[in-house]
């Protein structure tokens, strides 16, 4: 009996590691066009993204470059937080930092991918007309773009509802963690409210 017990904990591991693999994989996959960009390349981006932004990279615009690869490194430390939702078991602090970091990012992600697609689907819909020249790279934000920052939202939150400790301990990183997605969700409302996002 005791046997069979430790095996099924042994095989519902790699279960509860797989999401933060999985967000590993997506951080750091989404690096590379991030770091190509800033290096000036533009292979791919004249169609999939945004006229001005491929410009930019273009010219080489310098606050445009270093904002890729801030990109590019956060990307990497997303990357690096999927590695530590996979990894573990850690200390109840680290594990209320993972927690508020992965909900940040999940919802911070999702939001942002939303709106990608919310916009498109208005675009499609005529609701919103787009210049002719924007309209096909509308379409990679609606398809693409979003569905991809999406993804990755519902990977970060997957990883970290994964990681969560057993119910007699879990209050604190449920509580880190719902911090950490409502603080993104008032950011990115800010951001947009702004005009920035």
């Amino acid at each position: 009996m005791t046997r069979s017990r430790s095996g099924e904990r042994e095989s519902a591991r790699p279960r509860r590691r797989w999401p933060g693999y999985a967000a590993a994989a997506w951080g750091f996959v989404f690096a590379v066009p991030s770091f190509y960009w800033a290096l000036g390349g533009t292979a791919g981006a004249t169609t999939t993204i945004s006229p001005s932004l491929v410009r930019l990279v273009e010219e080489g615009v310098t606050w445009f470059v270093v904002t890729l690869w801030i990109t590019g490194v956060l990307k990497v430390v997303g990357g690096l937080l999927g590695l530590a939702l996979a990894r573990g078991p850690w200390g109840r602090r680290m594990s209320l930092l993972l927690q508020f970091a992965a909900w940040g990012a999940g919802v911070l992600l999702f939001w942002h991918g939303a709106l990608f697609v919310v916009q498109g689907v208005l675009v499609e819909t005529g609701s919103v007309v787009l210049a002719p020249d924007v309209l096909p790279v509308s379409r990679w934000y609606t398809y693409l773009w979003g569905p991809w920052f999406m993804a990755g939202g519902v990977l970060f939150a997957v990883a970290a509802r994964a990681r969560l400790s057993p119910p007699s301990g879990r209050r604190g990183e449920v509580a880190a963690g719902a911090a950490g997605g409502i603080g993104a969700l008032v950011l990115s409302a800010g951001m947009l409210a702004a005009g920035v996002g």
